[in-house]
């Protein structure tokens, strides 16, 4: 997973990034180490994923879809609900054909829909990879996604609850020694590996191989996928700080793919939170077993404060 979709097109006023980031953990520089520029520059990007106009804490629906027909809007006779006062009681019709969802707005209603191509009914992208055309309703934004065999509407608000409260981001102070280097070994021909989300959905993943490396002096393992928008490995793990100065659902990192000798740079200084921990309408997957860490990992992003497991 990607700091960013990639159909995200992200502006922060001014005043409110600086918000944010005022509520970054200032750096520890009295330790010695100074940190990379990378290493704020990643800090503002999370800041903007997370609380900008499209980020990850203006999630306001996850609006699972049966075969058929339903209807969309904030009123009583809605089988989609969006947040009252946000949108009209009755906004159209959704009809899901398989994998295929065509939308019908109700008369009088204004909507517009955007990347829609030649079919302007069309809620569904051409591909699961491409970016799927978005239905705004007033300042709602929404777009289909798929869960394995499952597809929901995803809701998006720039008013919601939780990007006006945002707490902003927390950081363990930056160390060299939790930048490691480690070794790839090549995963078995075929080799799956079954991650589970949150609504308990499993999706079976390609292995990119295990990554053996030590911290503390303590060997450790971890499993990688392949991220195919970044084009590097990608780890999801928990650690001893888990559940207690972290977010409990574990954490995300990404790394460089290895070198010709199999050599792999693992910076847990840009560990960071699932989309879980900002609001209940993301669907992060959880660290597979193998991926549960011995030691713990005091870098990079504490728990949210204004989170919940």
């Amino acid at each position: 997973m990607t700091l960013f979709p990639a159909w995200v097109r992200t502006c922060v006023p001014a005043l409110l990034l600086t918000g944010m980031l005022a509520g970054c953990a200032s750096v520890d520089r009295s330790a010695g180490t100074a940190p990379p520029q990378s290493w704020d520059a990643f800090k503002q990007r999370r800041a903007v994923s997370i609380a900008g106009t499209n980020g990850w804490a203006t999630l306001v629906g996850l609006l699972w879809m049966e075969e058929g027909r339903h209807v969309l809007g904030s009123g009583p006779t809605a089988t989609l609900h969006l947040p009252a006062g946000r949108a009209p009681e009755v906004v159209g019709e959704l009809v899901r054909t398989g994998r295929t969802v065509k939308f019908t707005a109700a008369p009088g209603v204004s909507t517009h829909l955007h990347d829609a191509g030649a079919d302007s009914s069309l809620l569904s992208p051409v591909t699961e990879t491409n970016d799927p055309p978005i239905l705004q309703v007033g300042d709602l934004r929404m777009f289909v996604i798929y869960r394995g065999p499952r597809v929901a509407l995803r809701v998006k608000d720039p008013l919601a609850p939780t990007r006006v409260h945002f707490k902003g981001l927390e950081y363990f102070p930056y160390s060299e020694t939790m930048k490691v280097v480690g070794k790839l070994e090549a995963p078995a021909k075929g080799r799956m590996i079954q991650i589970a989300d949150v609504t308990g959905a499993v999706t079976p993943t390609p292995s990119a191989g295990v990554v053996r490396f030590k911290l503390h002096g303590v060997e450790q393992t971890l499993e990688a996928t392949e991220d195919d928008e970044t084009h590097d490995l990608w780890f999801v793990f928990r650690d001893g700080t888990s559940g207690k100065s972290t977010y409990g659902g574990g954490r995300f990192l990404h790394a460089p793919m290895p070198s010709a000798d199999g050599s792999v740079v693992l910076d847990f200084n840009f560990a960071y939170t699932p989309p879980c921990a900002f609001t209940p309408f993301a669907t992060c997957p959880v660290p597979p077993r193998q991926n549960w860490l011995t030691v713990a990992i005091p870098a990079g992003e504490r728990k949210y404060a204004g989170g919940h497991e």
